[in-house]
């Protein structure tokens, strides 16, 4: 099954469990791609002591999971330039969207 996953939040424990979710359905050989965008694409700046958001992350691409941030929402709008994801726009969150069996929204 093919996963898909939007986060546009910037609370910590929002993005920390969308990751975290994400996890599950590689351990079980499903596909899975996580798109940020809005303040989702602030992800790598929210980590806590609770929630260590950039460690869920790594483990989330290291497990397969492939990540891909908004270009606009990060560096035309918020001057950030993402270091651990791919950028992409609405064409690549299209794919994910059409591509995907199931989408989640976090």
């Amino acid at each position: 099954m093919k996963f898909g996953i939007v986060i546009s939040s910037d609370d910590p424990e929002t993005v920390w469990n969308a990751f975290r979710f994400g996890l599950k359905p590689l351990t079980k050989g499903d596909e899975v791609r996580i798109f940020l965008t809005g303040r989702g694409v602030m992800a790598e700046s929210l980590d806590t002591e609770q929630f260590p958001v950039t460690q869920m992350m790594k483990d989330f691409q290291d497990m397969g999971g492939e990540v891909l941030c908004c270009g606009s929402c990060a560096e035309k709008i918020r001057g950030i330039t993402p270091r651990n994801c791919a950028i992409g726009g609405l064409s690549e969150m299209y794919e994910i969207v059409a591509e995907s069996d199931k989408i989640l929204t976090f």
